[in-house]
């Protein structure tokens, strides 16, 4: 049997990560400005983490959610203190893509209804709100019959409000950051009256914090900066550093039964231990103003780039723009400067290191950055 050729694959193979580099297979070095699409949020091999999940394979790895396990108790606990939402409720389930289904299934079980409005460039895993990313032929999710999608221009509110009134909307899901849309930020002002509209016309309003959130954009979720409140928060990626798991933190307005959710593996202990270890080096470490601060003196260094069209983003979630296709950049980086770093179609370059970078190991970013830009 052979691996089913989806993915474009470099010609390296990464034996080893520690902080924000890891080693290939001859030990040569690189640092890494990606964190494989963003999961990796407090380092690789972070020893606290690796002791916490030696410490739990030790004990159990998983057991059925028909039984009590007080490591999801402890993990909603630190997560809604983190986050600043207490009040809301945590639902484990195993990635992203599994998040926003239960997300929109919620939605439409509250409403009853089934249309989605989702926003042009956004990317919402392989679920029921995918699009095909337009200027990637290449990139092609599938659209579930069961839910029906509507998108439109991120930041066209007259668009949303004029769905709305149609009176079949379930929910409107939004990425706090668009990822693989070229990191677009939408504006405090567009966010906004997002809320204020959903709650008019009494439609759920997701925010798909799967790439954007957990301190990645310098607030612990991206949408923070808005002062809005979303009635359901997807949660996934850097959760638990790179092993996969993920969350939806659910409104107070939403009341629970029996089988309205479910999940095989959502919330196993392994996974909660490796969630909890996050959240604790998270706070330990500072690692959320660390985004904020680093990310911030990062930016305004590309900013000085002549070579840059637009430089973009929040805390350590950031996109640089070209006139030209970087796909050449991207590669001298990797093989010449050897620096890991992310695509959006043919002309974006995304950084998403761990929250851990330090303002000097930016610096070296910087400059092997310059001398590729200059060659």
């Amino acid at each position: 049997m052979k691996l089913f050729d989806v993915y474009p694959l470099f010609d390296i193979e990464i034996k080893e990560g520690k902080g924000c580099k890891v080693y290939d297979e001859k030990g040569d070095e690189y640092l890494d400005l990606y964190g494989g699409h963003a999961v990796i949020s407090v380092g690789h091999s972070h020893p606290h983490y690796v002791q916490a999940i030696k410490n739990q394979a030790e004990k159990l790895v998983f057991y059925s959610n028909s039984v009590k396990n007080s490591l999801q108790v402890e993990l909603a606990e630190k997560m809604g203190k983190i986050s600043g939402y207490e009040d809301y409720s945590l639902f484990l389930i195993n990635s992203g893509a599994e998040a926003n289904e239960n997300a929109l299934k919620l939605a439409s079980f509250h409403t009853g209804c089934k249309r989605v409005i989702s926003f042009k460039k956004s990317f919402h895993g392989r679920t029921s709100a995918a699009v095909k990313i337009t200027d990637n032929p290449k990139i092609v999710a599938p659209i579930n019959d069961n839910i029906d999608v509507t998108f439109l221009a991120l930041g066209d509110i007259e668009g949303v409000e004029r769905e709305l009134q149609k009176g079949d909307v379930c929910a409107v899901i939004i990425e706090g950051i668009q990822g693989i849309g070229g990191i677009k930020v939408p504006s405090d002002e567009f966010m906004q009256q997002l809320r204020s509209v959903t709650e008019q016309y009494n439609v759920v309003l997701i925010l798909d914090e799967i790439q954007s959130g957990y301190g990645r954009s310098g607030k612990f979720f991206a949408h923070q900066y808005t002062g809005i409140k979303p009635d359901v928060i997807t949660s996934a990626k850097g959760i638990a550093n790179g092993y996969p798991f993920g969350a939806v933190l659910i409104s107070p307005k939403f009341t629970a039964t029996y089988g309205m959710l479910g999940t095989t593996f959502g919330g196993n202990h392994l996974g909660c231990a490796a969630a909890i270890a996050v959240l604790d080096i998270i706070k330990e470490e500072n690692l959320v103003e660390n985004s904020a601060k680093v990310g911030e003196y990062l930016i305004e260094e590309l900013k000085k780039f002549p070579q840059i069209k637009e430089v973009r983003g929040r805390g350590l979630m950031i996109g640089l723009e070209f006139e030209e296709p970087v796909k050449e950049i991207r590669t001298k980086l990797l093989f010449e400067q050897k620096v890991f770093t992310g695509v959006s179609g043919t002309n974006v370059i995304r950084l998403l290191p761990p929250l851990c970078l330090t303002k000097e190991l930016a610096d070296e970013f910087l400059t092997r950055f310059k001398k590729v830009l200059e060659s």
